[in-house]
């Protein structure tokens, strides 16, 4: 029996084990794939307050070692069910079932992908999810953005801050979003929409060299030379096991209070898996921070202070 079972080891599940460990807390921590999450994709973080820069992965390493130094216990397994019995909790994964007072999710989502050759291999290689990450690196250049909607478009604003030329590539004859982006996109010298193209390939091996596409207006394919691209058609969350237990919004993104709780007692979300509008390392951070708070008031109401 543990007092917080957290869904996820990506740096929001991750910061609430060390804040819960702190507080004398006992937990265990689910991953079914990679501890680290998207971060550990990241090839460079600029952003973390006192570091000036370090790898996805190398942060994703320090955390991991710190809970682990702590005493946190882990499994390498994928959650299927959570249910509420009176004041527990009950966790089923694929392989074991574990019981606890209180549940964290931070089981993030993902990127949605073009699912086109040679994409998985580019990541952090020229091909990119996030302007916010990983814009700055392409100061000064020609930067290229994928998408029609409001992520595309916010992209577009925030490299047209120090890019010269900003292309979105977009798949219909208009833009998606809302209608004040759209006037900023059309009022910005530095950014160029292109309509009605669909990208075909990803070309290159070791790093990103060119994008192929097809203009649908003339049924013609052109290529576009580059060494970067931002793909920005949505995100994915993953809470389907969760749906019966906690309330999620229309796109399936967890929905909390500022204190992280979710319409369930006992479970609270943090980072990428409920709905918020920036999602970054540093936020998903600020979260765990809050719901680890929360957890250890929730416990002690709970007459859990040994």
């Amino acid at each position: 029996m543990y007092d917080v079972i957290i869904i996820g080891g990506g740096p929001a599940g991750m910061a609430v084990a060390l804040n819960t460990l702190r507080n004398g807390r006992t937990c265990l921590l689910l991953e079914k794939e990679n501890f680290g999450g998207q971060m550990a994709t990241s090839p460079k973080l600029e952003n973390i307050p006192g570091i000036k820069a370090i790898s996805g992965i190398e942060y994703s390493d320090k955390m991991f070692e710190q809970i682990t130094d702590m005493g946190a216990e882990f499994e390498l397994e994928e959650v299927e069910s959570i249910t509420k019995e009176d004041e527990k909790f009950i966790v089923k994964t694929n392989y074991n079932t574990y019981e606890s007072w209180t549940v964290v999710l931070a089981n993030g989502c993902h990127h949605r992908k073009m699912n086109l050759p040679h994409e998985d291999d580019l990541v952090g290689k020229g091909v990119s999810y996030c302007a916010v990450c990983d814009g700055a690196f392409y100061k000064g250049q020609t930067t290229n953005i994928i998408g029609d909607a409001n992520t595309a478009l916010q992209y577009a604003l925030l490299l047209s801050n120090y890019c010269p030329t900003v292309n979105v590539f977009a798949l219909f004859d208009h833009l998606f979003g809302d209608q004040i982006l759209i006037q900023r996109i059309n009022d910005n010298p530095n950014i160029n929409v292109r309509y009605n193209v669909s990208l075909q390939e990803f070309i290159g091996e070791e790093e990103l060299k060119a994008l192929r596409f097809f203009d649908k207006t003339n049924n013609q394919e052109f290529t576009v030379e580059t060494n970067n691209v931002f793909v920005a058609i949505g995100q994915i969350p993953c809470n389907e096991p969760f749906k019966d237990l906690v309330e999620l919004d229309n796109k399936g993104f967890v929905i909390t209070n500022d204190n992280m709780e979710t319409s369930c007692p006992g479970v609270y979300a943090v980072g990428d898996t409920r709905k918020k509008d920036i999602r970054q390392v540093v936020t998903a951070l600020g979260d765990a921070s809050v719901a680890s708070v929360y957890i250890n008031r929730y416990l002690q109401s709970l007459n859990r202070n040994d």
